[in-house]
């Protein structure tokens, strides 16, 4: 279980990178779009076409946030309980923890868009925190065990 824990953790810190690329390839194609002259209204989403290619990247990122990342969120910390590393449990709270407020940053960003800077951060964040619980279980074999001091 050790092993699905680590597995588990490096992928919400690898989907978190995937957000990261999927947001700025459809940012970029939407910056492009409207260089060319598209224009961005609500017509645009009851149209139900794709205005330009890269909008895939949006949608992905939506998908990716709301849905991927949140299963596997809660996965790791129900691993997290099998997995005998010391702090695993803890560490999976809090990736799912950030997960929980970076759906809700993510959320309001549209009505606030200076949450949307904190949208960002918080997806730093959570990236270092996945890693960190990643390697927890390799930290643990590392660590050498105390040796108990013979008492006479």
């Amino acid at each position: 279980m050790r092993n699905v824990y680590k597995v588990l953790a490096y992928l919400v810190a690898i989907l978190v990178a995937v957000q990261s690329a999927m947001a700025v390839w459809g940012d970029s194609g939407l910056n492009k779009w409207i260089a060319e002259g598209g224009v961005l209204d609500k017509s645009v989403s009851e149209s139900g076409e794709a205005p330009f290619p890269e909008v895939l990247g949006l949608v992905v990122h939506g998908l990716n946030g709301k849905i991927v990342i949140p299963i596997v969120a809660l996965l790791l910390l129900m691993s997290s309980f099998w997995a005998k590393v010391d702090g695993a449990v803890r560490a999976a709270a809090l990736v799912l923890l950030l997960v929980v407020l970076q759906i809700g940053f993510g959320t309001f960003s549209g009505s606030l868009p200076l949450v949307g800077a904190v949208h960002g951060v918080n997806a730093l964040l959570l990236f270092v925190v996945a890693l960190h619980a990643a390697r927890r279980p390799a930290a643990a074999v590392a660590a050498p065990e105390p040796h108990p001091v013979a008492r006479g």
